[in-house]
């Protein structure tokens, strides 16, 4: 056997439906679109889709897709997606087999350093998490991960973006909260882009972009969905499976919902720009019927989502889940556990895009500490991805035979020149000392290595600080959209 030869490696992975079953989903979620329906509470959208070849009822504000519109608008949206980093440079590739982790986005609430104290999010404490997120090596990207206290409602979208723009390089998942933000959004991007055209040619930032489950989209998404098409930023179309409360209680039935929904919001996008960049994305959570909460760290929604990730990888969309996250209330065992098992899950099951580090508490509250925590969980699941490698060389047979009965490996040249690549070695937080090693430097729990690291990362300079130039325009970008909205200075500006 020679080097490459006679060995297929396989890539780990986790599937939870058959290929019949996702073949029949799909064309279940067919046969709903075309004769329940959805309801898009914008006449514009309407008027879209019906152009496009949707039977509208516009007393109801429902469209009807037929199957072939469906069909043609899969043809032109794209299974890959480039992302660029704010320099323009290229930065990650949605939709090649790769699992990359975001944190979790649209928190209320921080939790302080001190993991007790509860207080809402500020301006401030975007910063600090775009920062220290900026250091971070396995997570790969950026998010509007709070909502702003201190900032007025109308601007908070965009004014999210702008600090995300100013503290960090890595590309970013965000989103509007208002008809208007989309544009708003795009001319801060553009300011650092090199102008709008430049910034249609290489995305820096994907919108989210919510259906009200079950099967509607709302004044706000629908506006966020056409404008995403027509000035050609990337979308992804994030459905909420709820089983029992706005979806079927079955899993199955929730993943065919959640078909359905995307599908739709697709179709929008086509309708406005063939071709638009369209994520299949999805936030399950399972609706506790004992406690009245909607955990998205239950293994069920992590389930949801493993299984609406195999309908976008079969219909050739990249794929989006929130996993890697807690309901935790503090950064806890719980924590620890419901992290890294959803995250798992989402990891082998292939999906793209994952959103979640740093999340607490019904994606309501936000740790940085735990953001930490959580990059070594991405890390360990990235190495897991990678699988087990099988070639010539690495079989070793041959240094088996030579070192035989015995044998010194750690000496080798074969482990100097493996060792790096096989292990993951992840950083200080995460504790491989012996006890007594560990007694003598104190006894720390890993909240407080934690602690000490997020405190390091955020008071060191900026990994990657914005060009005096580049400031200069975003600052000039964000004061017109003041004007327009009649605002003074906003905090961290």
């Amino acid at each position: 056997m020679t080097k490459n030869e006679g060995i297929r490696n396989i890539m780990p992975g986790l599937k939870f439906l058959s290929s019949e079953a996702v073949e029949e989903i799909y064309h279940r979620a067919l046969k709903i679109l075309e004769e329940t329906g959805v309801k898009f509470y914008c006449s514009r959208a309407l008027d879209i889709l019906q152009q496009g070849g949707a039977d509208i009822n516009y007393s109801t504000r429902t469209a009807r897709f037929p199957p072939e519109m469906v069909r043609e608008a899969l043809k032109t949206a794209p299974s890959r997606i480039m992302l660029y980093d704010r320099e323009g440079k290229e930065s990650l590739v949605i939709g090649e087999d790769q699992s990359h982790f975001v944190p979790g986005s649209a928190a209320l609430n921080i939790l302080e350093s001190d993991g007790a104290t509860l207080r809402r999010a500020r301006a401030e404490d975007l910063g600090r998490i775009s920062r220290l997120n900026d250091s971070l090596a396995n997570i790969t990207l950026q998010s509007s991960a709070v909502v702003l206290d201190d900032v007025p409602d109308r601007v908070g979208d965009c004014y999210r973006l702008y600090l995300l723009l100013k503290n960090s390089s890595k590309p970013i998942i965000t989103g509007a909260f208002s008809r208007r933000g989309i544009e708003d959004m795009q001319q801060l991007l553009a300011s650092v882009s090199g102008g709008e055209e430049e910034l249609r040619k290489k995305p820096r930032a994907v919108f989210d972009v919510c259906p009200s489950p079950p099967l509607k989209w709302s004044e706000i998404s629908s506006h966020n969905i056409i404008d995403c098409a027509r000035l050609g930023l990337p979308l992804e179309l994030i459905s909420l499976p709820m089983p029992g409360a706005a979806s079927p209680v079955t899993l199955a039935g929730s993943v065919l919902l959640h078909t359905a929904e995307i599908l739709s919001g697709l179709v929008l996008a086509q309708a406005v720009n063939p071709g638009a960049a369209v994520i299949y994305g999805g936030a399950p959570v399972n609706f506790d019927m004992k406690t009245g909460t909607t955990p998205m760290s239950a293994v069920e929604a992590s389930m949801i989502g493993a299984g609406a990730s195999q309908l976008g990888r079969y219909l050739k969309l990249p794929t989006q889940t929130f996993a890697c996250l807690s309901d935790a209330k503090i950064v806890d065992a719980q924590a620890g556990l419901e992290t890294a098992i959803s995250g798992t899950i989402a990891s082998l099951a292939g999906i793209d895009l994952i959103s979640g580090p740093g999340i607490l508490d019904f994606v309501d509250t936000f740790s940085l500490e735990k953001l930490v925590i959580d990059n070594e969980i991405c890390g360990m699941n990235q190495r897991l991805r990678r699988g087990i490698e099988v070639d010539e060389e690495r079989l070793a047979a041959f240094l088996i035979s030579e070192l035989g009965p015995g044998g010194d490996y750690l000496s080798s040249e074969h482990t100097l020149k493996f060792f790096r690549q096989e292990s993951y070695f992840p950083g200080e937080v995460i504790d491989r000392s012996s006890r007594s090693e560990w007694s003598s430097q104190g006894r720390s729990s890993i909240f407080s290595r934690a602690r000490e690291i997020t405190a390091e990362l955020i008071s060191s300079q900026p990994a990657n600080p914005l060009a005096e130039e580049k400031q200069q325009r975003l600052s000039r970008a964000l004061s017109k959209i003041k004007r327009e909205y009649n605002l003074g200075e906003l905090p961290e500006e």
